[in-house]
């Protein structure tokens, strides 16, 4: 686990009269296509970011403001630094949004284990040992998304472990959001179709199939951080048709 960490950049946030302004947000995987895609939305809004990856360099090249906090999130500890970072830099805690995942291609006969395991470390365990972290702290009136994908709505063919390990996910929300409602905190479960993040061309094993032109980053971080504000409770793959 590396320990790299940046300062604050400055109260870059200071006079900013989005509708965010005043929350504390926390993204991670923030370097990644999607991840920040949806920084960027949250900044524009008035956010005070705390963003998490793994690399400190791809972290300090990230062009949004915000704590940066180099943490591999499979590791509980690495969860726990991140919330109290963004508790620290932010004042409390009111947005997470999990944008960490990874993917492999192939039939489960042709698989290895170590994939699998990987698969279900990443996509599942981070959501749920993240989600541990964040809900004790969090502010009344908070919200935590995770991105399933619409491979949780139905499983496919040379996915089925990468599937699995998303539907997972989405079954976790289901009763999270049950049980963090008595804290006041909203869970959104969010579904989007196949995104240009190029995470396809960097499994962790296989080769991707051939996929038609996706959802670009950008529209699918829009949705979700308007049902942030709006106060959307599920976020299915047709809200972002």
């Amino acid at each position: 686990m590396t320990a790299h960490t940046t300062p604050d950049t400055g109260d870059t946030d200071a006079g900013n009269t989005g509708d965010l302004a005043g929350r504390s947000a926390l993204v991670a995987g923030a370097t990644g296509g999607l991840g920040s895609a949806i920084a960027t939305q949250l900044a524009a809004r008035g956010a005070a970011l705390t963003l998490v990856a793994r690399s400190g360099d791809q972290l300090d090249r990230l062009p949004v403001n915000g704590r940066r906090l180099a943490r591999d999130l499979r590791d509980p500890q690495g969860c726990a630094d991140a919330v109290a970072a963004a508790i620290d830099h932010g004042g409390g805690l009111d947005i997470v949004v999990n944008a960490i995942g990874v993917v492999a291609f192939g039939s489960v006969d042709e698989l290895s284990i170590d994939a699998m395991e990987e698969l279900f470390m990443t996509n599942t365990f981070v959501p749920v040992m993240l989600a541990k972290a964040a809900l004790g702290p969090m502010n009344e009136g908070g919200v935590i998304v995770n991105i399933s994908g619409v491979i949780a709505e139905q499983n496919l063919p040379g996915m089925a472990a990468y599937g699995a390990s998303k539907a997972a996910v989405r079954s976790f929300d289901e009763a999270l959001a049950r049980e963090a409602r008595r804290r006041k905190v909203r869970v959104v479960d969010a579904r989007p179709g196949h995104t240009e993040t190029g995470l396809a061309d960097r499994a962790i094993e296989g080769d991707a199939p051939k996929f038609p032109t996706g959802l670009t980053p950008d529209h699918v971080a829009g949705v979700i951080v308007s049902a942030v504000v709006d106060g959307t409770k599920d976020l299915p793959s047709t809200a972002f048709a």
